[in-house]
């Protein structure tokens, strides 16, 4: 989600034979028949994609990360979804709720044509069950904090309090959903859009077992399209068109392949040769393609910084010291990483919460705007953090730690830093440990690293969804950042909806606490450059929730 959202450094290391195997005359989109055409196109259908990391989880009740968020976003389908113009439309509700008076009740009916991809309707009950068992302690899901404190009695039964059943959603019969909400929450339609409150066939989790959502056989869908050959590793799969989907008249494609490929050249090679039909490029090879009128720049809310592990196997670490974590946080030119490394339109980020998401309710002023420069390169004031914290440590050295992905823009990215840290650092020598997307993510889960370049995209445009992260008690931590007076906003924020303008403050004023203590060091906002064919039509992206909607997009005037 955005995302649903850890996401890896952009990175376009899966072989070119392999790719080229699986784009080549032996994929399933090459053998496309004549029958699988657009109605009156006389063209193939298909459309051939590159991920730069690999799709660790299908559960939707279980998946953090862009890639899983993507798929899940295109073969399942909530009560809402996000259409083209990025505003919400009704997906599996037949209409607009019956929304009580004070707000805290809504009431939906589900299609009567919305079914499973095994023939079993979708009912009411396929979205209790899912919620209930995102709020159920032992399924520890790191996206619990979504439905906490939103639906009716899910925060006791996170809390071991209360039963699943008790949450606070109620099947009126098979196709009537009531809800009922702790408190009014001006952007709860738009988590309906995301994956953990999609909906999930309990016969078939249960029939699965520990099996569930580790195949594409392993999985329902009742989204525009179905996944096929995806056998768990993630390296490779395939979107086919889902003709038992509500709305498929909709859908003109019939076949989405999809390989990882970590290198850009590699990339590039087969966007050339027209094996893949829309890449990502980053670095020196957004220049070689300078004047092409395929490049596109495609901006997002995604926002990478370096998170602090402050515990690692039960033991503080160095980066417990606040002046250690500022002066980390201060020494690194963010506006040469963006031009030198990134090079594709992403800008410095010095704060959490990226531009042009949201507007104080009050004056329309962007909130980070608003908020201003936090956290900003400054050599000098980094030098003196760091001498101070080296003192209070009783050492003059320090070695650390930095993971990332192992793609190859994420490589140059690691490398950039540690050139700038322990330049700019005195006594710090820094190794670099770059691992695959699903082991970054490990890795995270287990509190296994020093300092972690991640990054976070929005699942609805509201500050708070970039705030709460690194609540002491949110579940995407995973860096034992914990400050009394961060978390008393953050929850002020996330409970006081009555006061729009007092909560605007309390966002902005948890922003500077979590700034002024380094609990994170932001480091750019990013944006895509894109190279995409020009008979590609209707390829959809989102600035919040999932990246990408395939459901509109079409082939149409392909040679």
């Amino acid at each position: 989600m955005k995302k649903n959202k850890l996401i890896s450094l952009l990175g376009l290391t899966a072989t070119s034979a392999l790719v080229l195997a699986a784009c080549g005359s032996g994929n399933d989109g090459e053998k496309a028949s004549s029958e699988n055409k657009a109605s009156g196109s006389g063209e193939e259908q298909v459309l051939n994609l590159i991920e730069s990391a690999e799709l660790p989880n299908m559960d939707s009740a279980k998946s953090t990360d862009v890639v899983s968020g993507t798929v899940l976003n295109n073969v399942n389908e909530g009560l809402y979804r996000q259409n083209p113009e990025n505003e919400l439309e009704l997906g599996m509700a037949a209409e607009e709720p019956e929304v009580s008076e004070d707000g805290l009740t809504y009431t939906f009916k589900i299609k009567e044509d919305a079914v499973w991809s095994n023939g079993d309707p979708v009912t009411a009950n396929d979205f209790i069950y899912a919620w209930a068992r995102l709020a159920t302690p032992e399924t520890a899901s790191e996206y619990s904090y979504m439905i906490d404190g939103v639906v009716k009695n899910a925060t006791a039964i996170l809390a071991g309090e209360m039963e699943p059943s008790e949450l606070g959603a109620t099947a009126v019969d098979d196709k009537t959903l009531e809800i009922q909400l702790e408190k009014a929450v001006p952007y709860f339609k738009d988590l309906l859009t995301l994956p953990m409150f999609l909906p999930q066939n309990e016969a078939f989790v249960t029939e699965q077992g520990d099996k569930y959502a580790t195949n594409s056989d392993a999985v329902l869908y009742n989204g525009p399209f179905v996944l096929d050959e995806w056998d768990g590793t993630g390296l490779s799969w395939v979107l086919n068109k889902n003709e038992d989907y509500w709305d498929k008249d909709t859908v003109k494609l019939d076949t989405i392949n999809v390989d990882v490929v970590k290198e850009t050249s590699t990339s590039i090679n087969l966007y050339d040769t027209g094996a893949v039909d829309r890449i990502t490029l980053s670095g020196e090879y957004v220049q070689t393609k300078q004047g092409d009128p395929e490049l596109k720049t495609q901006p997002t809310s995604s926002v990478f910084y370096f998170k602090f592990n402050q515990e690692r196997n039960g033991e503080e670490t160095s980066l417990a010291n606040e002046n250690i974590r500022k002066a980390v946080s201060m020494s690194y030119d963010k506006q040469a990483f963006a031009d030198t490394v990134l090079q594709n339109g992403s800008i410095p980020a010095n704060g959490l919460v990226p531009a042009e998401l949201a507007t104080d309710p009050a004056s329309g002023e962007d909130f980070r705007k608003q908020s201003g420069d936090l956290s900003t390169f400054d050599v000098k004031q980094a030098q003196e953090y760091w001498e101070k914290g080296l003192k209070e440590l009783g050492v003059d050295s320090l070695t650390l730690e930095i993971l990332g992905d192992d793609s190859e823009n994420s490589k140059k990215a690691l490398e950039f830093m540690q050139a700038q840290l322990t330049s700019n650092l005195p006594g710090l020598e820094i190794n670099l440990r770059n691992v695959p997307f699903k082991v970054r993510l490990e890795a995270d889960t287990k509190q296994d690293y020093d300092i972690e370049m991640s990054g976070w995209g929005a699942d609805y445009a509201d500050p708070i969804n970039f705030l709460e992260l690194f609540h002491s008690e949110n579940g995407n931590n995973k860096s034992s950042y914990s400050n009394a007076d961060y978390d008393a906003l953050v929850e002020s924020a996330q409970t006081n909806v009555s006061d729009l303008e007092g909560r605007w403050e309390d966002m902005l004023e948890a922003e500077k606490v979590l700034m002024e203590t380094a609990g994170i060091a932001p480091i750019y906002q990013r944006a895509y450059a894109v190279l995409e064919k020009d008979y590609l039509k209707g390829f959809t992206t989102h600035l919040t929730g999932a990246d990408k909607s395939f459901k509109w997009a079409s082939i149409e005037g392909k040679e």
